[in-house]
């Protein structure tokens, strides 16, 4: 895995052509902490790993030197010289490819100037200023430089801050001329330069780039479409995941929506026959306390046995619910009211009707009605206090 040069977002910018919207403000702070994170990575690494995965920030430090070039490595650990070449002949595309070892040759190019190419200066700015300090300091050139902001190129870059929340930033210029003189010298390795930096005097540059955006080389990264095929292999495999899982969810959510369905059925099948065994209950304790409170056929017919004289005999005795009908043959029938009075399985006896002569028998035939005494129920009785209550309470 190769990491790409980030020197597109060092492009030159025209003072004044800021960013405008939230996004111009945050795509530098984001840009900044990818480095950062990607360099913390890079870190817990061996530094031969760094090196074979691109990892570790390096760069091809070339300088004119004469009649050729004195060639370089930067990196986290220094500068590291790899010698002086000469001047490539005209016509070659890539003069340090033949000379350099593969993973050497790959590193981004970078012309170094001499200190005294470039004219710096150290200025303080407000907080604000950190988001567009390339752009505030364009501004600066012709107050702080003897040259036209038309005839250098520039860069900025940020030393630090202070106490009092200002910034130290640093204006380096040089002048176009005499950056154009130092690339010519180059020939056609000048086509394959990412930037050119300053020297900083101790052998390194200062970490500016002072190469105008489209002049400079832009390195593929071998390791883009594997990244990009793995990136897409990872979100299909993510989405499949994740559909897996809503499928699982699902189907789980559907058999305990069919087990809680079957729970239910039991549970009103329980139900019902629950209520059917009440109703059963409460019915039979219904005819239980019914049939408890009247007196039974047999009660009844034994009572009239020992009421009704031996010379009177029953033709028909019917019960329908608390009435009781006689009909039948007597000697003595006009005092048969009398005999069935003061019983306590019926009240208010009475003949229905006239008596009726019997030539055959030679007694009369009569028709007896009574009421049959039922005992009043529990509720019966809770409701007949109520009303007995509520007439004596108006």
């Amino acid at each position: 895995m190769a990491v790409v040069d980030d020197t597109a977002a060092d492009a030159p910018r025209r003072p004044g052509a800021g960013l405008s919207g939230l996004g111009g403000s945050l795509r530098p702070r984001v840009a900044g902490f990818w480095r950062w994170w990607t360099q913390a990575l890079a870190t817990w690494l061996p530094p031969r790993l760094r090196e074979l995965f691109g990892l570790a920030r390096e760069r091809l430090l070339v300088e004119v030197a004469g009649d050729g070039v004195r060639v370089s490595i930067e990196g986290a650990d220094g500068v590291r010289g790899l010698g002086e070449l000469p001047l490539p002949a005209a016509g070659s595309e890539d003069p340090l490819a033949p000379l350099l070892a593969q993973r050497v040759g790959r590193l981004p190019r970078w012309l170094l100037l001499p200190p005294a190419a470039a004219l710096r200066r150290r200025l303080p700015l407000p907080a604000a200023a950190a988001d567009r300090l390339r752009e505030v300091l364009g501004f600066e050139i012709e107050r702080q430089t003897p040259f036209p902001a038309t005839e250098v190129e520039y860069d900025a870059r940020l030393l630090g801050r202070r106490g009092d929340g200002q910034l130290d930033a640093e204006l380096v210029v040089v002048p176009r001329q005499a950056l154009e003189s130092q690339l010519s010298a180059l020939g056609t390795l000048a086509g394959t330069l990412t930037g050119v930096d300053v020297a900083d005097g101790q052998g390194g540059g200062l970490g500016v780039n002072l190469l105008p955006g489209a002049r400079r080389h832009r390195r593929s990264d071998p390791w883009m479409g594997w990244n990009l095929a793995l990136g897409l292999v990872a979100v299909v495999v993510t989405a499949a995941a994740m559909w897996q899982v809503l499928d699982n969810r699902r189907a789980a959510a559907d058999a305990f929506e069919a087990q809680v369905g079957e729970a239910a059925n039991r549970a009103r099948a329980a139900s019902a026959q629950r209520q059917a065994l009440v109703d059963l209950v409460e019915g039979m304790a219904f005819l239980q306390t019914t049939r408890a409170a009247r007196p039974t056929t047999v009660e009844v017919m034994d009572e009239l046995a020992r009421r009704l004289p031996d010379s009177t005999y029953l033709e028909k005795l019917s019960i329908e619910d608390t009435r009781i009908l006689l009909i039948g043959l007597s000697n003595e029938a006009p005092s048969l009211v009398q005999r069935l009075e003061g019983s306590p399985l019926w009240r208010s006896p009475a003949l229905a009707g006239a008596l009726q002569p019997d030539p055959r028998s030679g007694r009369d035939r009569f028709t007896l009605t009574a009421e049959l005494v039922v005992a009043p129920t529990p509720a019966a009785a809770t409701q007949n206090r109520e009303a007995a209550n509520a007439r004596s309470n108006p």
